[in-house]
């Protein structure tokens, strides 16, 4: 294991940082963990890019979890492959966010949380993350919701039980990090590579048509035409940019080892850039075969009210033709449960920590906003049944919309600031272009949000 990296601030760092309070300038990111993975200084290009292979694919969880299956099943269902293209334009968009949160982390030695709480008064800071809070427990409340009844879907539990049964995974970090970040990373890399197996399954069964799904990639002017596509591709655009992935994306990227020199810096940004744009590309993957698969199965055959998961699942294997093919759906929820427990708890922690430098157990603040996200379940699902939890997962998305104007423009702001970037600020064009990225997504959500609660 290679020595940590001395806590005073680099010669390198960029100027606007030193005269952060001392308290703060000095302090690292996820600590535990901080540059705690080597980084090989010579050799194949391959052992480099393994190295820092690993944060992009934790990232890459919140862009496939519960909230976006809803979404993804309800635009294939109903409007067959001609969305496909509005989740291609909104994976574009999440590369660019993320690597954005890839060049913070790595230029200033600083999560987003931190880079917030040194530029922002108290007052600012302290709405900034609440806000926040409320994003991480609502997307616990979507894990919660997925792995309920992923565990119904496989085993029969009832979806209460299930809800209750999701709180014995606040250990599961825990045991994840005893073991080392790497180990972590691949924990989440097998989970990954099961729901891509499950869905490349079904792609291959249901056999869809290669033009029309290559033709669903090109924008139509339909999107934005009939008003009914353009609620749903609002949705998916809305629930796939998570924000607490860049207060994740812009801590785990310093669990590397890297040369804290201008030249080091630049080579890590190029590799952890590279990293989870390739890794977001598998979310791409997994995202468009739930479309296609609802698509091809749901769309051709006359069902185009498919919007649920459990709906989905008791139609899948006899539309398909395939006995196995709704256990692996169910399956693959699962494994996207459990992934998305693992990134929220991290995100929780980096977001405490970064914005009141306030340290508590992992176990027992996984405790608490799982604690918070099973009791609306349990009360739902108690009074309202299944159709009241897929409407609570919805809210769920809705509530992350709201959050996500207060991460974005943060980060563009910060990434755009020559006096905090010093050498690593974006060029003119990229910065441009993310506030174009920014605005879209955030007149995007706030229509959703208006849609929402306007029925």
């Amino acid at each position: 294991m290679p020595d940590v990296r001395d806590s005073a601030v680099p010669p390198s760092e960029p100027p606007a940082w030193k005269h952060a309070r001392p308290e703060e300038a000095f302090r690292h990111s996820l600590p535990e963990v901080y540059s705690s993975i080597a980084v090989p200084t010579g050799g194949l290009w391959l052992r480099r890019f393994l190295a820092f292979a690993g944060p992009g694919y934790m990232i890459s969880v919140g862009y496939m979890d519960p909230g976006n299956w809803a979404t993804d099943l309800a635009g294939g269902s109903r409007f067959g492959y001609t969305l496909l293209a509005v989740i291609l334009l909104s994976n574009l968009m999440a590369i660019l966010l993320q690597a954005l949160a890839v060049r913070l982390g790595i230029a200033t030695g600083r999560d987003l949380a931190q880079a917030c709480r040194d530029h922002y008064s108290k007052p600012v800071n302290l709405a900034l993350w609440l806000a926040c809070e409320a994003a991480i427990i609502a997307c616990d409340l979507a894990e919660v919701i997925g792995t309920a009844i992923a565990l119904q879907l496989l085993f029969g539990i009832p979806l209460i039980a299930g809800a209750l049964i999701t709180a014995l995974d606040a250990f599961l970090l825990l045991l994840l990090m005893n073991r080392g970040f790497r180990f972590l990373e691949a924990f989440v890399i097998a989970l990954l590579v099961v729901i891509a197996v499950c869905f490349a399954v079904q792609i291959v069964a249901a056999a869809p048509p290669l033009a029309a799904v290559l033709r669903g990639f090109v924008p139509s002017p339909s999107i934005v035409t009939n008003p009914e596509m353009l609620y749903v591709a609002i949705g998916i655009i809305g629930a796939t940019v998570m924000p607490h992935n860049l207060y994740l994306h812009s801590s785990v990227v310093q669990t590397r080892a890297y040369e804290p020199s201008d030249a080091g810096r630049r080579d890590a940004i190029r590799w952890a850039t590279a990293d989870s744009t390739i890794a977001l590309m598998l979310a791409l993957f997994i995202n468009a075969a739930i479309l296609i698969v609802a698509a091809t199965v749901f769309h051709a055959t006359g069902h185009t009210d498919v919007a649920e998961i459990g709906d989905a699942f008791r139609l899948l294997s006899p539309l398909l033709g395939l006995s196995i093919a709704s256990t692996l759906f169910a399956l693959a929820l699962l494994a996207s449960g459990l992934n998305s427990t693992v990134t929220a708890t991290l995100a929780g922690q980096i977001v405490m920590e970064g914005f009141l430098r306030l340290r508590i157990p992992n176990w027992a603040r996984r405790l608490i906003t799982r604690g918070i996200a099973i009791v609306p379940v349990v009360v739902v699902t108690a009074l309202y049944g299944e159709k009241g939890t897929a409407q609570l997962l919805v809210l769920s998305q809705v509530i992350l919309s709201m959050q996500l104007p207060f991460a974005i423009v943060p980060l563009v702001r910060f990434v755009s600031d020559k006096r905090k970037m010093g050498a690593f600020v974006v060029p003119g064009w990229v910065a441009w272009l993310a506030w174009l990225v920014a605005g879209v997504v955030v007149v995007l959500n706030v229509k959703l949000l208006v849609d929402t609660l306007t029925g």
